[in-house]
């Protein structure tokens, strides 16, 4: 049975690939000071109170010396002191990071997993890289890295990451080949999606701007979904689906002429300001045939409506797959899938390092 450790552990993306993947395991601890991401956390795997610490400075690594197979985090991005300009070790102290190659040297894991944003690499003009790098090897892991994307490895997600990974023992290793990308965003949404997830005018003003959508800070039906991100359903940023408004003759729609006419401004002195999609219709005459010719009518558009995605949607795109409790709020949800790691990207990376799907003996 593998032995896992986890630090920052959000609502455990590692432990969710080896339940897809059928492997047996324990969970030896578990790390997060949030106590919003502790209660899916506790909703979800096989936890109790005595292998969870909110505190990750709380860990204390030698009572787990030899006792973890496989050790999985990733911190927040931090600038390292350069005092003495080691890059080992000591220039690490005072930083989340540093806890976390505490907890490599104190445990002795056989192979541990770190996980972080690409901008790592070049954060504080690098140096911040060159001292994770320094670590590592101080603490005696050959350690390999490459950023790995999830749209290559199955998921319709453009979301870029940086992996480490290192072993006490093995000295090679070989990240996985991507794979075809077979499922496209549509593909993993809800049949049906309750009205509050729909969003006003104001919202989709913003969604529809298209400064935004040049920007890529906001996409509509898109294939290939953006980064996911915390907070991106609650500042209109990130996907969203337009959903058809239903089925409409053709002869029903304006010819682009007669749309033309129909929204410029002042059209017969009808009404000054042209106006579709009215609360209030316009009083409704007879010779109707005759007003729609006119062009000084009832107009409505039939895109469609415009929503964010759901948090179970969210968490498809994590390659959570549906086993997956939701005991939080929409809020918390959305903020726990967009801080977690790509599911399909562990799960090939497990592979290569040597844990294949059922077994029960492991080559770390």
């Amino acid at each position: 049975m593998l032995r896992l450790a986890t630090a920052f552990s959000g609502i455990g993306a590692i432990e969710h690939a080896l339940k897809r993947m059928k492997v047996p395991h324990t969970i030896v601890f578990a790390c997060d000071n949030d106590p919003h991401v502790k209660k899916s956390y506790f909703t979800n795997y096989d936890i109790d109170e005595n292998r969870w610490f909110d505190l990750v400075q709380n860990i204390d690594g030698k009572k787990y010396k030899d006792k973890v197979d496989l050790l999985v985090g990733g911190t927040p991005c931090q600038s390292f002191s350069m005092v003495g300009k080691r890059r080992g070790f000591k220039d690490a102290r005072g930083t989340l990071f540093y806890e976390f190659a505490r907890l490599v040297k104190e445990i002795k894991p056989k192979a541990f997993i770190f996980e972080n944003v690409k901008g790592l690499l070049s954060h504080d003009s690098g140096k911040t890289w060159k001292v994770i790098q320094s670590v590592f090897k101080e603490l005696g892991y050959a350690h390999f890295s490459k950023v790995l994307n999830a749209k290559d490895y199955g998921i319709p997600q453009n979301r870029e990451r940086l992996f480490v990974v290192g072993f006490k023992n093995k000295r090679n290793f070989k990240f996985p080949d991507p794979v075809e990308l077979k499922l496209a965003v549509r593909n993993l949404l809800e049949d049906a999606a309750d009205t509050k997830y729909y969003l006003p005018e104001k919202g989709i003003k913003f969604v529809t701007d298209p400064k935004n959508l040049e920007k890529r800070y906001t996409q509509i039906n898109g294939k290939i979904a953006l980064c996911e991100k915390a907070n991106q359903q609650f500042n209109w940023h990130g996907d969203f689906v337009l959903e058809p408004a239903g089925k409409v003759e053709e002869k029903y729609f304006l010819s682009p002429k007669i749309k033309k006419y129909v929204m410029a401004t002042g059209t017969k002195n009808f009404y000054s300001k042209p106006e579709i999609d009215l609360t209030v219709a316009r009083p409704l005459l007879a010779t109707m045939a005759k007003m729609h010719r006119a062009g000084v009518d009832n107009y409505i558009t039939s895109g469609g409506r415009l929503r964010k995605l759901t948090p179970r949607e969210c968490l498809r795109l994590m390659s959570f797959d549906d086993t997956f409790k939701i005991n939080v709020s929409d809020t918390q949800m959305y903020k726990q899938a967009g801080n977690s790691i790509v599911v399909n990207v562990l799960i090939n990376l497990l592979r290569n390092i040597g844990i294949k799907d059922g077994a029960k003996n492991f080559n770390l």
